[in-house]
């Protein structure tokens, strides 16, 4: 059961509709979703891509674990129900951006399919493109951007993703970056052409479809 207080909750809609918000921005909003190992390239390929997007005149914005977890979710740790808590979180804060009509870059390690998957259903069809950023452990481990393979290694943390905690790669995501083999260029790149491909910029770059329709348009 929920909290009884719920019931005196109800959604509050907006007078301002998501087509109009498209019209304004001159294109509809999505969650790009980064999930990968830590090291793996997430965050610097997110914040590359959110820098080409505006140079374009998109709106976009990254939400990054690390930042996410320093206010929203300070008061989560990483055991399996927190990391699903933390995902839980950082989702409903995504679709709320969407409905704003931002491109929302979201890198998070979430390392389970059932997170992930929960997230899909919430934005619904067209809205949640899942980008694995794909590189091995012993890559990610001579990076160690961080300093967390080592701590790891020295027995600071018991649950590192991949080392100590299972990290289940997507089945089918929208888009594959291979970062032990691309280029930070090639990888935002690829990223820019799933956009143009699903219509959300247009090919030059710029803003593309102003529907703002949950459809993969927008």
């Amino acid at each position: 059961m929920g909290d009884p207080g719920s019931r005196n909750i109800r959604w509050q809609p907006s007078l301002v509709s998501r087509r109009e918000r498209a019209e304004l921005l001159g294109h509809g909003g999505v969650v790009l979703w980064f999930t990968g190992l830590s090291g793996s390239g997430k965050s610097t390929v997110a914040h590359a891509v959110e820098q080409k997007l505006l140079g374009c005149g998109v709106a976009a914005y990254v939400l990054d674990g690390d930042n996410i977890r320093h206010g929203l979710c300070s008061d989560l740790g990483f055991s399996s129900e927190d990391r699903g808590e933390n995902i839980r979180r950082v989702g409903e804060v995504a679709r709320l951006f969407v409905d704003s009509g931002l491109v929302v870059l979201c890198a998070f390690v979430s390392p389970y399919r059932a997170d992930r998957r929960r997230l899909r259903d919430l934005l619904g069809a067209g809205d949640f493109l899942e980008i694995f950023v794909n590189a091995s452990v012993e890559a990610c481990r001579a990076r160690d951007p961080k300093g967390l393979y080592a701590r790891a290694a020295s027995g600071e943390i018991g649950n590192l993703t991949g080392v100590g905690s299972p990290y289940e790669a997507p089945e089918a995501p929208e888009l594959v970056l291979d970062t032990e083999r691309q280029s930070l260029d090639e990888a935002v790149a690829s990223v820019i052409e799933l956009l143009q491909q699903r219509g959300t910029i247009a090919e030059d770059g710029g803003s593309g479809s102003e529907s703002g329709e949950p459809n993969g348009r927008g």
